[in-house]
């Protein structure tokens, strides 16, 4: 039997359609991210800006061309969205101007702008000119216009990069010291706790704080230490419930040297290294009764023994505490001691889960959004009407730990500058639980898609499978607006277009 031959049964041909179609999605990634992207052109030669008009229009690229530096500079000095230039590109042979003196101009007006110098001189000395006058580069009529994309990109890239990492280290900065400008909330609960904080951190009494995981405990309790006369000593924080016991009366109190196997050094305790400071013990609630007992003396009588000493050492650490655990019930059932729940439990702070501040969700996912998209080097800037409908419904358990996440997660998925609801459906398919599924509303609706929930539940599945069909049908099937709009890339899109044929609903 003959083996019929098509051009199919060829590896290469394969290969080749595979580069043409990443080719393709490539050139149209390019051209998309360029629709912003600004190129300044100044040469007393209009052939030469025709020809990068023409070079660079194509590819995406606004292009503004000036024949002399004098409108160039004042255009750049007045106000406008026509002198945000991205890259300015000039000769270094202008009318009235040379292109070392409109480069200092320039810089003078807009230092980040990068430039880039071209010239017919090959001389080496001139290059260097330029590059100290603050060229970005230099390039040689006659212009090769692929070095000169090439050029242009990586001078956009460079400065954009700069950009991400200056806002990157104002964030750093505001997050090393908390003040009560950069702590997100606007609801009047959470600002009533933070009130509370405010007041009491001038004091030394012992603050307990009490709220469900992921309500921001820690950075309450940092606020509060960097608001008191103790803000210049240590933050020593440690969480109760992540160490095992047999080491944590070591962590807390020290140790001597030879107290237990693999104590081969004396060690200060938790305690000592916050001396001046405030000691944080997050989960409190997770401590034995024996160990409870141990931290009671050391409240009352200010003074630790680290195990396997009989020396007594005086600390002076103001102890803030925390739980997600109802102690009162912990009390009740005998696992957590009354004596040490009042003498912590001087002022209370409780922080409400997100679920009662709804105020606060959107501007907590729009800084985390900020923060990630410069971390990740994401396109994603902000949120679409359905990802903020969606934000807004569903019920955050993990409260702002989990919207941190599903935020992070989305944008890393995002491929355009709008954050899509299917960017949170496809990186974070368990936010689509029965928990938040079981409404008297849709779940979620998009124009006129929507999915209705009848006694029993679609599989998960079965939900992304439906929500991808209406999404190609909405777009008349139009597979690469449609990939990109929901964040995949097109093989994992006729992937489910070829279950939907094999298995329609």
């Amino acid at each position: 039997m003959r083996t019929k031959w098509t051009c199919g049964n060829f590896p290469w041909v394969t290969k080749f359609r595979s580069s043409i179609a990443v080719a393709e999605q490539t050139k149209l990634t390019s051209e998309k991210q360029n629709e912003d992207r600004h190129i300044a052109v100044v040469d007393d030669d209009n052939d030469i800006l025709d020809l990068v008009r023409a070079f660079f229009q194509p590819k995406g690229f606004r292009v503004t061309c000036f024949s002399d530096a004098e409108t160039a500079l004042a255009m750049l000095q007045s106000k406008g969205a026509d002198n945000k230039w991205d890259v300015l590109i000039t000769d270094l042979q202008l009318p009235n101007m040379s292109g070392f003196d409109f480069i200092e101009q320039t810089k003078r007006v807009r230092p980040d702008l990068p430039i880039i110098l071209i010239t017919v001189s090959k001389s080496v000395e001139v290059a260097l000119d330029a590059i100290k006058k603050g060229a970005y580069d230099f390039l040689v009529k006659p212009l090769h216009f692929p070095q000169l994309l090439v050029s242009v990109e990586r001078a956009i890239h460079l400065n954009s990069l700069k950009e991400n990492i200056g806002e990157l280290r104002e964030h750093i900065k505001g997050s090393d010291t908390i003040t009560n400008s950069n702590i997100i909330g606007r609801s009047p609960n959470f600002i009533n706790a933070l009130e509370i904080a405010k007041k009491v951190a001038r004091s030394t009494a012992n603050v307990f704080i009490y709220g469900e995981s992921g309500t921001g405990k820690e950075v309450i309790a940092r606020f509060i230490h960097s608001e008191s006369p103790r803000k210049n000593g240590p933050l020593v924080a440690i969480n109760c419930s992540a160490i095992p016991e047999n080491l944590l009366e070591s962590e807390l109190f020290g140790h001597a040297k030879g107290a237990f196997t693999g104590a081969h050094e004396k060690k200060a305790g938790l305690f000592e290294e916050a001396e001046g400071g405030t000691l944080f013990l997050d989960e409190i609630g997770d401590l034995s009764l024996q160990l409870q007992a141990k931290l009671l003396r050391v409240l009352q009588e200010k003074k630790i023994q680290r195990v396997g000493e009989n020396q007594l050492r005086s600390i002076d650490a103001r102890v803030i505490s925390a739980t997600h655990k109802n102690l009162p019930q912990e009390i009740a059932a005998g696992t957590f001691r009354e004596d040490l729940y009042y003498r912590l439990n001087v002022i209370p702070i409780h922080l409400p889960p997100l679920r009662e501040r709804a105020e606060d969700i959107l501007p907590l996912a729009e800084s985390f959004l900020k923060k990630f998209s410069m971390i990740n080097g994401s396109p994603a800037r902000t949120f679409s009407k359905e990802a903020i409908k969606f934000m807004l419904d569903y019920p955050w358990r993990g409260n702002v730990r989990e919207l941190e996440n599903a935020v992070e997660r989305a944008v890393v998925m995002a491929t355009e500058s709008e954050v899509k609801y299917a960017n949170f459906l496809m990186a974070n398919p368990e936010l689509l639980t029965a928990e938040s599924a079981v409404t008297s509303a849709p779940i979620y609706q998009a124009d006129d898609f929507f999915i209705k929930y009848t006694g029993s539940l679609l599989k998960l599945q079965d939900v992304i499978q439906k929500y991808v069909e209406y999404a190609v049908s909405k777009n008349a099937g139009a597979k690469d607006k449609t990939a990109r709009e929901l964040g995949i890339d097109r093989k994992t899109l006729y992937k489910r277009m070829r279950l939907a044929d094999a298995a329609p609903f």
